[in-house]
């Protein structure tokens, strides 16, 4: 059995900025093993491409020319390049550049195309089971990414955030008629919202729990960064939830009298109340590991990054919160590696 210096677990924007950033500190593309089940840029790539970002395109801009080993100057244009840096896209728009450097990557490393299952530690190395053969190796970055959360009202037929956010799959559900709950106020939530209201459902009722928030960019930081709405998504919000409900559009919030009653008129329902940790099986020893928010050590040896594992960081005003995004992995990276790479088991 081969033995590898790291193993990356996972090929979305997190996975490939670890295996972009082992690359630039040195370790040799023979010691890296990769492993993922599709190499299509994992969620981002293939689940959300039709969502509006909230991101502005010089962001991702600076992660796609962030690691010398994507080697982006080498590529043909991508659209992403012509669109005018202090605007947003389609998440479609960034996966395709990601996808390239994927590739690229997978040429140069060691691959495998499968799902990792389990960790186990043994002899101070990382055994990773996968549906195939087991991989060895020192070290371990954990990029598995996440799924969106559910709430327990099992009667109504629910509609999948991948659904909601992407208006051609949406058109092919049957909602002629139908009166649809969707819970939250996030980013997914404004998106899905005006997406709903252009389907033939009959209404839409916007179940929340507090006051939208909104993104402020100040001078060097941005006041609700990772939480607050950007973009299409704010500007939508502005207009139709702060201001004038879109006919067919109502709003409950979750702690009314009148909640169950407003809850009874729906038949379908959709959750965009955030994201929650996509889980590898139980890891023996230790149970389901925790990640530090600090740096990200979950173990010796074993290390998070991105969205299933993000880093947690004060503002200037004393807000804390956890922050999500392409940039933010990779800066998070360049704090973290030094000591990742002494940290081993």
């Amino acid at each position: 059995m081969t033995q590898y210096a790291w193993t990356v677990i996972g090929a979305g924007p997190a996975g490939i900025a670890a295996v972009g950033r082992l690359l630039d500190r040195g370790i040799a593309a023979e010691e890296i093993a990769w492993i993922d089940p599709e190499f299509s840029v994992g969620d981002f790539g293939t689940k959300w491409c039709a969502v509006p970002s909230n991101t502005k395109v010089e962001l991702f801009l600076d992660y796609l020319t962030a690691s010398p080993s994507f080697r982006f100057g080498e590529a043909s244009q991508f659209d992403i390049n012509n669109i005018d840096p202090q605007q947003t896209c389609p998440l479609g728009v960034v996966a395709e550049p990601l996808e390239w450097i994927s590739k690229h990557l997978g040429e140069r490393v060691r691959t495998f195309r499968t799902t990792a299952t389990e960790l186990s530690l043994r002899n101070r190395q990382w055994a990773v089971q996968t549906e195939h053969d087991p991989v060895t190796s020192k070290n371990v970055v954990l990029a598995i990414g996440s799924v969106p959360k559910t709430l327990p009202y099992s009667n109504l037929e629910e509609v999948s955030v991948e659904a909601a956010l992407d208006p051609c799959k949406l058109a092919q559900l049957p909602l002629e008629g139908a009166t649809v709950a969707v819970f939250g106020s996030s980013h997914s939530t404004m998106i899905a919202l005006p997406n709903l209201l252009e389907s033939p459902a009959k209404k839409v009722i916007n179940f929340y729990r507090s006051p939208l928030k909104y993104a402020v960019h100040l001078d060097g930081w941005t006041l609700h960064d990772d939480t607050g709405l950007k973009g299409q998504a704010a500007r939508w919000a502005r207009e139709n939830i702060d201001g004038t409900y879109p006919e067919r559009l109502e709003r409950c919030w979750v702690g009314d009298p009148e909640f169950d009653v407003r809850l009874q008129e729906c038949d379908h329902v959709v959750y965009t109340v955030g994201f929650e940790r996509r889980q590898l099986r139980v890891t023996p020893g230790w149970g389901t590991l925790e990640h530090n928010a600090a740096n990200g050590i979950l173990a010796a040896g074993l290390f998070g990054i991105g969205i299933a594992f993000p880093e947690y960081k004060i503002d200037p005003m004393g807000c804390g919160q956890y922050r999500v995004g392409m940039q933010k992995f990779m800066q998070r990276l360049d704090d973290v590696l030094p000591l990742w790479l002494q940290y081993s088991a």
